[in-house]
């Protein structure tokens, strides 16, 4: 199959006209060239790599964060078929054992081909920035359930989230590093001097910036202007109108610079589906008009909890309302996060899964080629929007 199109983003980041050959699910050839080849089938728009997603929960129905693997199975389809053809699956705070069990779920879903690594979102989070984390089982880490972890993911864990202000953190941070697992600053309720030591300690990533930690003061900068301006860092950011002012957005991609910002997703399992009321981990959510919301004790609406977003929204919203170029968008949501993760995805290249999507000019999703296959017509593109 040779697949032509006027705009290309290529590996150099460059776009221009050219074609892509795919054999048997992978990419063979990548060149640019401005006539279609004979036989080569055209496809209006812009050609890019498969979305990346480092940080998502679950969509469509399914869960992450399961004992059931059609469960999991469920929530990768759907976000497959919005565009995003490679992604960690996130779990929320449970018992450790609990996670343990369900890491092992998904271990087989990255022995399947249908995940790219595990990421653990907890335990090891402060109760002051807990989000949509149940308070009770949050802990400081200490060395046995670091271990037990490290142990239960194996080569599969690709991330955790840790508040490094947490008695033990720092030799955790270290610990985790030392094992291969990137570190991502989070749910945390310390300072700026916290934050550098957790860098300084093997940290590479924060975890949807601005969201769950102190905002910043002019006296007392907190977090984030740490995680923004230190180039060892890989910066996620939720791009759904709703965690993020589109101001703030356009701030942090200025100050980061596309080759440090990664757009994820932070998706539960209502993602697609209708408003009503949903479970995360062990917690209830309701979502209205979209957004998804802790339900407390006396049954009010709380924290924020997840997002109903799919990668495709992502990139529609920071291209049309952000106002970042469409290149730029789509390489937060590809290359940027794939490199940050070492995963072998994220750019057309030879030897690479056949992995594409084709977006139209205002950064809407068309096609979606997963491992060489054209899938079904993506859902409407006001499904999973941030409303």
């Amino acid at each position: 199959m040779i697949i032509h199109a006027d705009r290309v983003l290529f590996a150099d980041h460059t776009v221009g006209p050219g074609e892509i050959t795919v054999d048997e699910g992978q990419i063979t050839q990548v060149r640019s060239v401005s006539n279609r080849s004979d036989g080569a089938d055209h496809v209006e728009g812009l050609l890019a790599p498969g979305f990346v997603d480092t940080h998502v929960h679950g969509g469509g129905g399914g869960d992450f964060g399961t004992t059931d693997a059609d469960d999991a199975v469920r929530a990768q389809e759907f976000h497959r078929a919005h565009g995003t053809t490679t992604m960690l699956a996130s779990v929320v705070t449970d018992a450790v054992e609990a996670m343990v069990a369900q890491i092992g779920v998904l271990r087989g879903l990255r022995a399947e081909g249908r995940i790219a690594g595990i990421h653990l979102e907890g335990p090891f989070l402060s109760a002051a920035r807990c989000g949509a984390h149940p308070p009770a089982l949050l802990r400081a880490p200490d060395p046995a359930t670091v271990e037990k972890l490290i142990m239960a993911g194996g080569d599969d864990l690709a991330m955790i989230t840790i508040a490094p202000e947490l008695p033990g953190a720092l030799d955790a941070i270290a610990r985790f590093s030392e094992a291969g697992v990137a570190v991502a600053v989070g749910h945390t309720s310390g300072n700026a001097d916290d934050t550098l030591r957790a860098l300084d300690a093997g940290a590479s990533v924060a975890t949807h910036l601005f969201n769950a930690m102190d905002p910043i003061h002019h006296r007392r900068p907190g977090p984030v202007p740490v995680l923004l301006n230190d180039p060892r860092v890989q910066v996620e950011l939720i791009a759904d109108g709703t965690h993020l002012a589109p101001e703030v957005l356009a701030m942090a991609i200025s100050a980061a610079g596309v080759d440090r910002v990664a757009l994820i997703t932070d998706a539960m399992v209502a993602t697609g589906l209708a408003d009503g009321r949903y479970g995360l981990g062990t917690l209830d959510v309701a979502v209205t008009d979209g957004v998804a919301r802790l339900i407390t004790a006396d049954g009010s609406v709380g924290s924020i909890a997840g997002s109903t977003l799919t990668m495709a929204r992502a990139v529609e919203y920071v291209t049309s309302t952000v106002g970042v170029p469409l290149a730029d968008a789509v390489r937060m949501a590809t290359s940027t996060p794939a490199t940050g993760h070492g995963l072998p995805a994220g750019e057309l290249l030879v030897d690479r899964l056949a992995d594409l999507v084709v977006l139209d000019d205002h950064g809407r999703l068309t096609k979606v080629m997963a491992a060489g296959r054209w899938l079904d017509a993506p859902a409407s593109p006001t499904e999973g929007a941030p409303r």
